[in-house]
């Protein structure tokens, strides 16, 4: 084990704007990867993007200042998130599809 439990922390942030249809679930998914964190991105049925992350502190408040930005073809009007206490239950970062109609 890389971490201590202690050192890690969850984001779960909801994305309000002109964020799907623009990549914003793979620019995501990029960075998480790149930033080392686990965890999870999906579009919502209202026109969210949520996502869920672990890591450490640091790299979760790097995530976080990009989700603010999203990539260029997006725009991206509010961000609402909380810090939750980080389960250790995700493996990787994945996109999350969401299947309830």
């Amino acid at each position: 084990m890389n971490d201590d439990i202690n050192d890690q922390i969850r984001l779960h942030a909801y994305i309000e704007g002109r964020v799907q249809g623009v990549g914003f679930r793979y620019f995501v998914m990029s960075l998480s990867e790149k930033l080392d964190l686990t965890g999870w991105v999906r579009n919502n049925d209202d026109e969210e993007v949520e996502v869920v992350a672990e890591g450490n502190q640091q790299n979760l408040d790097s995530l976080l200042e990009y989700l603010k930005q999203g990539p260029r073809s997006a725009f991206v009007r509010n961000v609402r998130y909380t810090w939750e206490p980080a389960t250790r239950e995700f493996k990787r970062f994945s996109l999350n599809h969401r299947f309830d109609f």
